[in-house]
């Protein structure tokens, strides 16, 4: 990362004892590894009420007895400077076992009409790739995973579902993922999983969520879809 792109990563305060990491759109993709890389180490160092990662973005709040906001801005800034320079360690591998279409994935005529191909070429395609968990946000355990071919990039439905089955692989924009529970959505549904995602009785949130931020991730097709 050249010395011009870094200088432009900015640190602000978000409240009395919180500050952001906010990283320039020219890097965020090449830079969220790293942006996951500091949270894990900011959690590991201890100290800090919470560490919060976003696509291109980091939260971390202080305790006010101990953070003033512009202590906790230069702990911050100095943690991503030493994290840049350091390499990368290997992500943890996820394999995700899919049925597409039919029943289970009852968007993917429509996301293949959109996309000009056929079902099995979307199936293919989204089955090929290799997703990287952004980070996770809308219900627990829901991983935003980057790394969608450009040709299945599908808006959101333009009426969202009251109910989406857990285990759902979805589409939405430039991103795909899984509804870990039953909830209302928006995405294109395009196949479905067993896999368990989130169990509320794990002892802490990196033992409930099964896709954790930097995450390498692969779908498999699995026999039984339509």
């Amino acid at each position: 990362m050249s010395e011009g792109r870094e200088s432009s990563v900015r640190c602000f305060a978000v409240g009395e004892a919180a500050a952001c990491l906010q990283l320039p759109p020219s890097i965020q993709g090449e830079g969220q590894a790293r942006l996951l890389a500091l949270a894990q180490r900011l959690r590991a160092e201890g100290g800090f009420v919470d560490v919060v990662p976003g696509w291109g973005n980091l939260t971390v709040l202080g305790d006010p007895a101990r953070h003033s906001a512009d202590r906790l801005q230069a702990a911050v800034l100095a943690g991503w400077r030493a994290q840049a320079a350091q390499a990368l360690a290997p992500p943890r591998e996820r394999v995700l076992r899919v049925r597409y279409g039919g029943d289970h994935g009852p968007d993917l005529t429509a996301v293949a009409a959109a996309a000009g191909l056929s079902e099995a070429q979307v199936v293919r395609a989204h089955s090929e790739a290799v997703y990287t968990v952004a980070f996770l946000g809308f219900q627990p355990g829901f991983a935003y995973l980057m790394g969608l071919p450009p040709t299945l990039h599908m808006p959101r439905r333009a009426e969202p579902r009251l109910r989406v089955p857990p285990g759902s692989v979805a589409i939405g924009g430039a991103q795909t993922g899984v509804y870990p529970a039953a909830s209302p959505g928006g995405w294109q549904l395009i196949g479905r999983t067993d896999q368990v995602l989130f169990d509320a009785s794990a002892a802490g949130p990196e033992q409930a969520c099964w896709l954790q931020p930097g995450d390498r991730v692969r779908f498999v097709v699995e026999a039984g879809g339509d």
